[in-house]
């Protein structure tokens, strides 16, 4: 365990924070052998399950323990008794955009692809600094400042193969569920640091939940 790795939460603590303000999508490794979820799942390095307290089909047996997630899912609206090993965790992101990530616990393969996807994001940005626009009369026109890098991928990009949408309970595979637009790299534990206020009636968060963006 790295030392920015001792000064993560634990995950247990994030994902009862996060439910208690939306649903949680779990990035997770599920090829270890503890890991239950359906077999079709377990050659992929990164797959996405959400879990709610207030989902469409509720998830009745949700259980959070000092040791794992365990709940029952439908996949392909058949049901599906799912056990999720915290080491097998390394993000939790909450439908309202706020994320945390261990990376010590991303798998190599998502994480190299992270690196990757990062620095073809700077590639581009470096490329976009050097054009320069040119007016009518053939005089360079006053340059823009150019948009800063983006170093930090999606983490729904990061995987070696296309990972999966989340898997909602009771809703089978949803193209269209929600991602976290952006969260922290596998060289980077930190969250963005905008925080709006939590919504009215509802209990903040903790300070080490920020906002994604």
């Amino acid at each position: 365990m790295g030392i920015d790795e001792q000064r993560l939460p634990a995950k247990k603590d994030v994902v009862l924070a996060l439910l208690e303000q939306s649903d949680v999508f779990v990035h997770l490794d599920p090829r270890p052998e503890e890991v239950r979820v359906p077999q079709w799942f377990k050659k992929q390095a990164h797959l996405v399950l959400q879990i709610g307290l207030n989902l469409p089909v509720p998830i009745r047996d949700l259980e959070v323990s000092d040791d794992s997630i365990s709940c029952t899912l439908s996949f392909n609206r058949s049901p599906f008794p799912c056990f999720l090993p915290w080491k097998s965790i390394y993000a939790l992101v909450g439908s309202d955009g706020r994320a945390m990530v261990w990376p010590d616990d991303i798998p190599p393969e998502v994480a190299a692809q992270a690196a990757k996807a990062a620095a073809a994001v700077e590639e581009k940005a470096a490329k976009r600094a050097h054009l320069r626009a040119v007016s009518a009369d053939g005089a360079p026109a006053p340059s823009e400042p150019a948009p800063a890098p983006t170093p930090i991928p999606a983490l729904a990009e990061v995987a070696s193969d296309p990972a999966p949408a989340p898997i909602a309970a009771g809703e089978g595979i949803s193209e269209d569920a929600p991602r976290a637009s952006t969260t922290p790299d596998a060289s980077s534990p930190r969250a963005a640091p905008s925080d709006p206020p939590a919504p009215k009636g509802k209990k903040p968060l903790p300070p080490w939940l920020r906002v994604v963006k």
